[in-house]
């Protein structure tokens, strides 16, 4: 597995997951940890950054927390903490069980899909503190088993087994608090990011709790000649530039006001002035605009963003990204024609590469365009090859 990306968790079993299967729990609970004296530490990072990049702005992020997903089979209830037997007020994530339970029970799909999946006593937790045990269980050949395990199901069913689930309610719960890019500059990309993790496992028995985890989104992006798209950072960018990656960005607690038509300044917003369905929307949205401004591609001619997964990037600290499948009606050559044109986000990137579906399902770390990937489209990929949205 390379060092860089794990999945920290995938909706193979559903091949992958439509906006009305997700829901959000906000708390400031699941906000960041403070400490006096990293608290002045990030303000003089800051500082220094902006001193340097003058154009930088401090805007606010969602922070992922933890996650509560159904488990594959829910004739009985499962829980993978003695200490949370329940979901709905656990705030710690266990270490073990998530690979397991995701990838053990595949087989059953046509089964599974007759029962309620979304009964509040097949909910599993997963908690924060442990990510780390648990990501190194999801290893190369387990996403694969995942991948083998999910194509046995009949074409049809692959078909329709994503809009038959989504009548069951939501099957996967993110547990959300606040963070802002100041903080993430601060903490996960600090040189200190080592000694917070011992810091927080020892004042809070958590070790991610004195970093930002801000929860960016990414697009993995087929044509309609099955062609994925990937896009060649600029050197400008502040990660992984030079990199291929797909296009990918943020939600936006603001863009969530400004869609319900609210007007609030970015160091106003807090968790309890925002309604869940509304950050669900902007997180399935978000992925779509990204795709627009990146890529130049109009709104009308993509399809309903299908969440894959979470996936970490540990060069930035194990921060966490939830990755999509987004068909597009254009072929690779309209694509390509609309990239040259330039969008809203052009400077980003310089080229735009294009991959078959067959190679994107073969790419491993054996392969020479592995090593030309930043973390993200790593995570991605990993994640496109376990759920495998667009089979038929």
């Amino acid at each position: 597995m390379d060092p860089e990306v794990s999945v920290l968790l995938h909706c193979a079993a559903w091949r992958g997951l439509l906006e009305s299967q997700v829901q959000v729990e906000l708390s400031d609970r699941f906000n960041r940890r403070t400490d006096p004296t990293l608290e002045r530490q990030i303000e003089e990072v800051w500082a220094e950054r902006v001193s340097k990049e003058p154009w930088l702005f401090n805007g606010s992020k969602f922070r992922l927390h933890s996650f509560c997903m159904a488990s594959a089979v829910c004739n009985s209830s499962f829980s993978v903490s003695p200490q949370h037997p329940h979901c709905t007020d656990s705030t710690h994530i266990p270490e073990s069980g998530c690979s397991r339970d995701q990838e053990g029970e595949l087989k059953n799909s046509k089964q599974r899909k007759k029962e309620n999946l979304c009964s509040k006593d097949c909910l599993f937790d997963v908690g924060q503190n442990n990510l780390e045990i648990r990501n190194r269980r999801v290893n190369q050949a387990e996403i694969n088993q995942t991948a083998a395990l999910s194509t046995q199901a009949s074409s049809d069913e692959s078909v329709s087994q994503i809009t038959e689930d989504s009548e069951s309610g939501p099957l996967l719960t993110l547990r959300l608090g606040l963070t802002c890019y100041k903080d993430y500059l601060g903490t996960n990309w600090s040189c200190r990011q080592a000694e917070l993790r011992q810091l927080g496992e020892a004042e809070f028995s958590d070790p991610l709790a004195l970093l930002a985890q801000p929860l960016g989104v990414g697009g993995v992006l087929c044509t309609s000649d099955r062609q994925v798209v990937l896009i060649r950072r600029s050197q400008r960018v502040a990660e992984a530039g030079g990199l291929l990656d797909i296009p990918g960005g943020h939600p936006e607690p603001k863009a969530v006001f400004e869609r319900l038509g609210r007007a609030v300044q970015e160091e106003q917003i807090s968790v309890d002035m925002m309604q869940p369905r509304a950050v669900v929307s902007e997180l399935y949205s978000s992925v779509c605009a990204e795709i627009r401004d990146e890529v130049n591609i109009p709104l009308r001619v993509l399809g309903e963003p299908v969440l894959m997964g979470v996936a970490l990037n540990h060069v930035s600290a194990g921060r966490p990204s939830a990755e999509f499948y987004v068909s597009c009606s254009l072929t690779s050559e309209e694509v390509r024609e609309l990239y040259w044109k330039g969008g809203a986000e052009a400077n980003e990137s310089t080229d735009i590469v294009f991959l078959s579906r067959k190679d994107v399902l073969q790419l491993d770390r054996r392969s020479p365009l592995w090593s030309e990937l930043c973390p993200s489209a790593k995570g991605a990929v990993l994640l496109y090859q376990t759920v495998r949205p667009d089979e038929v």
